[in-house]
């Protein structure tokens, strides 16, 4: 089973092996789609874990025990065409390729399919046209 959490550390949890543990503790792939994390500073971790149903749970449980908070990141990203100059910038960005330029009509394309939701497009976007629906 796969699930995509958002962990938020705080600044005494940081420094923790975390995806190590998950994987020798409680056999789960941690695959880390996006990750803010600095000394002594709030980190935060998008991440989508992936093993058995009952381990992911228990897994979830330890982390909650150390004081990390744990959220679902199941949204998606939304780009509001009303608002959207087609400048590109998020192009940029994207590490899936998701959302591209036509090389024709230099509009903006969302390849939904191919998104990971790791939200670097978010701020990059400088009319706000790209936002979560988490």
């Amino acid at each position: 089973m796969k699930k995509r959490v958002k962990l938020i550390f705080p600044k005494r949890s940081v420094h923790m092996p975390i995806t190590y543990r998950l994987a020798k503790d409680f056999n789960i792939a941690a695959n880390i789609i996006r990750a803010q994390v600095a000394p002594n500073q709030v980190g935060t971790l998008v991440v989508e874990l992936s093993g058995d149903i009952d381990q992911l749970n228990d897994a979830i449980d330890w982390l909650e025990v150390q004081g990390i908070e744990v959220s679902s990141a199941s949204g998606e990203i939304v780009v509001d065409e009303d608002l959207c100059v087609h400048c590109g910038l998020c192009t940029g960005v994207c590490p899936t390729r998701a959302l591209t330029l036509d090389p024709e009509t230099y509009r903006l394309t969302f390849a939904r399919s191919r998104c990971i939701v790791c939200e670097q497009c978010v701020p990059t976007c400088p009319v706000q046209a790209i936002s979560t629906n988490l």
